[in-house]
């Protein structure tokens, strides 16, 4: 009964992108479903892809609330949650028994209490868990709420975890005789201009979407 007033069908929507046809071009950021529980509510209210996540290696609470923070004379809300979700091995089993209905991104980040140099391994272990049920993969380096996280938009700590992504992305295509999944790096929106051109190289030369 959503899905039938909410969805819309209109071939003048549709997106070529990422090797993929998206229904129309505005999908639902990562952020809200943390947990990977309502993506298929929220495709039938309308959204034309649903980015679940941030997921993480461990489960975590985030940080102590109060962590919204409402700004009336801006219009707008400020939050600090911390990648509060239950890890990635919890989303997987949930994923591995649903029907997926919608385009599905998957968005991974570091776990808290997981040291920088344990970063790779740590969201290679989410990737592992969770590639088989996604459509795309995002990687997270941007929050400001887990500490160190933004060390890893540094160019050799990030040329080291995405190019260790990237390569296990490989390995699972030829395992599986599937085509590699859709890579995306999440940076934040703060970045100067030299910083933002020295990604974006990265990205190109390891061959990221």
């Amino acid at each position: 009964l959503v899905r039938r007033w909410y969805r819309v069908e209109d071939p003048r929507q549709r997106v070529q992108l990422l090797g993929m046809e998206f229904p129309g071009p505005v999908g639902l950021a990562a952020g809200f479903d943390k947990d990977a529980r309502w993506f298929n509510a929220l495709g039938a209210l309308g959204f034309d892809h649903i980015e679940v996540g941030t997921l993480t290696g461990q489960g975590q609470p985030g940080n102590p609330q109060p962590r919204l923070f409402r700004l009336p004379a801006d219009r707008a809300l400020v939050n600090r949650f911390g990648f509060n979700n239950r890890g990635s091995d919890d989303a997987a089993a949930r994923l591995a028994a649903s029907d997926i209905e919608p385009i599905l991104g998957i968005n991974i980040g570091k776990s808290k209490v997981v040291p920088n140099e344990e970063a790779v391994a740590d969201y290679l272990a989410s990737f592992d868990r969770l590639a088989p049920h996604a459509r795309y993969i995002t990687v997270n380096v941007s929050s400001p709420n887990t500490q160190g996280l933004r060390a890893l938009q540094e160019r050799e700590a990030l040329s080291e975890l995405l190019g260790a992504i990237v390569a296990r992305n490989r390995e699972r295509a030829e395992q599986t005789g599937s085509e590699p999944l859709p890579v995306l790096v999440k940076i934040a929106p703060d970045m100067d201009e030299a910083q933002r051109d020295e990604i974006v190289e990265l990205a190109v030369e390891l061959g990221l979407s």
